[in-house]
């Protein structure tokens, strides 16, 4: 396994290059954000989200989330409606996760069908230079075994996903947050909140209503 060791403040492209090119391939890569660490692939690979699936022992009807580099990457996957592109521009990079209507580049593995894509642009410097470096895309659940305690460490990542195919990893150090990211779901109307996370629901909630 390739095991990478970055400053979270300032990540090397050139050590995290052969992480990224892990994950653009399509095998599993753990790597730190904002909130916990996480579990990528390639989002765009059906076997490799596959992978993703087993690796965690997670529903095949549960849907994963992706991360991005930039909007443009987001408009690759999904749709962005005005008042879900005003949110993005307020609260991306950061722990805000927005579910949209799903454009069919995504595999339907990734939206286990649903039609929806639940996607956010992280605020860790590491997870948003590991997206771009993969391509723009990359898978961003949590790298735990699913009903497990998300991650904080890499150690209790590794941990956790010992023997489940894990091909490279970042260690970045613990994750600021500790926490998983708020979801909305943009595609109801008014908007709905499905987990609530570092982002307080009633804020968001007060810029949707304008």
């Amino acid at each position: 396994m390739i095991i990478v060791r970055l400053d979270p403040r300032r990540p090397d492209p050139e050590k995290l290059k052969p992480v990224a090119r892990v994950a653009a391939r399509g095998g599993l890569v753990v790597y730190p954000t904002e909130t916990v660490y996480g579990l990528g692939t390639n989002p765009l690979l059906e076997e490799a989200v596959e992978r993703v699936y087993e690796a965690k022992q997670r529903p095949r009807n549960k849907p994963l989330p992706v991360l991005a580099a930039s909007l443009q990457d987001v408009e690759r996957i999904a749709r962005l409606t005005p008042e879900a592109r005003r949110l993005a521009e307020e609260y991306w990079p950061g722990p805000l996760t927005i579910i949209l209507e799903a454009k069919p580049a995504l595999p339907h593995t990734v939206t286990a069908c649903t039609g929806r894509v639940a996607v956010r642009i992280p605020g860790h410097p590491v997870a948003r230079l590991l997206a771009r470096l993969a391509g723009g895309l990359i898978i961003g659940t949590s790298a735990n075994i699913s009903g497990m305690k998300p991650p904080r460490t890499l150690e209790e990542a590794l941990r956790q996903l010992e023997g489940r195919g894990i091909e490279a990893a970042v260690d970045a150090g613990p994750t600021p947050l500790g926490r998983p990211s708020t979801i909305i779901d943009m595609t109801t109307k008014p908007p709905r909140l499905v987990r609530q996370g570092p982002i307080p629901w009633s804020e968001i909630e007060r810029r949707t209503q304008h």
